[in-house]
């Protein structure tokens, strides 16, 4: 077997507030929790990561996580919520960009930085992934990083993202979404 014909590997990308756990909505717009108290796994989250590892994908979550640069939120606070969450979901890896958008960085959604070291790191094929995410920035980052996304739409009151290839209600919608997709094709 040649090296073109390896398969290389697939992953599901995940942004974390709003997906993974319940985001704090004031005002109509989302902010992620302050502290690990606050923290709520969304209904039928495991479920949904359980369904897709089992379909071979490698789990990412990747998220922007400003109010560190900001000073409004410590890394370890962050990092606490991670653990919090890797304990009790099968996460593979948290990704995490701790950058403002003043700070330029290439990790920073909309910019697909933490896709791409995903996929560097488990040899992933973008274009057979998918971005899964509730904001704007999380899916223009997967337009940019070549894989399908998935906008679940909470209704925020602030920018939407201008194209996606699925919109969703949940992280367990999505997962349907691409289990169904994954059938046909192997149907096919």
């Amino acid at each position: 077997m040649s090296p073109d014909a390896i398969p290389k590997a697939r992953a599901i990308f995940l942004d974390r507030d709003g997906v993974l756990n319940r985001a704090l909505v004031r005002d109509g717009l989302p902010y992620p929790p302050t502290e690990l108290a606050e923290v709520e796994i969304l209904p039928g989250v495991l479920e949904a990561l359980l369904m897709l590892k089992a379909a071979g994908f490698f789990l990412i979550t990747v998220s922007n996580q400003p109010d560190v640069a900001r000073g409004t939120l410590a890394r370890d606070t962050v990092e606490a919520i991670n653990a919090y969450l890797g304990g009790r979901l099968p996460i593979d890896r948290f990704i995490m960009c701790y950058h403002d958008s003043a700070d330029g960085c290439v990790c920073r959604k909309p910019k697909p930085g933490m896709l791409n070291a995903g996929a560097l790191e488990f040899g992933i094929d973008l274009s057979e992934s998918y971005m899964i995410g509730d904001r704007w920035r999380d899916v223009e980052a997967g337009n940019y990083a070549g894989c399908k996304t998935i906008f679940i739409d909470y209704g925020y009151d602030e920018q939407q993202p201008e194209s996606y290839d699925f919109v969703a209600g949940s992280l367990l919608e999505a997962a349907q979404i691409i289990l169904s997709l994954e059938k046909d094709r192997e149907d096919c």
